[in-house]
């Protein structure tokens, strides 16, 4: 998402890029695990059936991975652009 719709000289499609790998999540990793790409979607069922089990995973993975992106764009990613374009 950083590379395709936030940088600057990314091209203008980001948005298409973000729609095909949530796409491919969708008709591939869905099927094949039982998991969904939304937690609210996960919530929703655990909340009715009283079963919880794997839920950590839908809440603190996408929370330690967005963080972990974050800092990996600012730090490593951005910072290489910067020292380009000064360049």
């Amino acid at each position: 998402v950083f590379g395709t719709i936030v940088a600057d000289n990314a091209p203008k499609v980001g948005g298409f890029g973000v729609g095909l790998s949530l796409l491919f999540i969708i008709l591939f990793a869905g099927p094949l695990t039982g998991g969904s790409a939304n937690p609210a979607r996960a919530f929703g069922p655990a909340l009715v059936s009283g079963v919880w089990t794997g839920h950590l995973a839908y809440w603190i993975g996408p929370a330690i991975g967005g963080i972990l992106a974050g800092l990996f764009w600012g730090y490593l990613l951005l910072e290489r652009t910067r020292a380009e374009a000064a360049a």
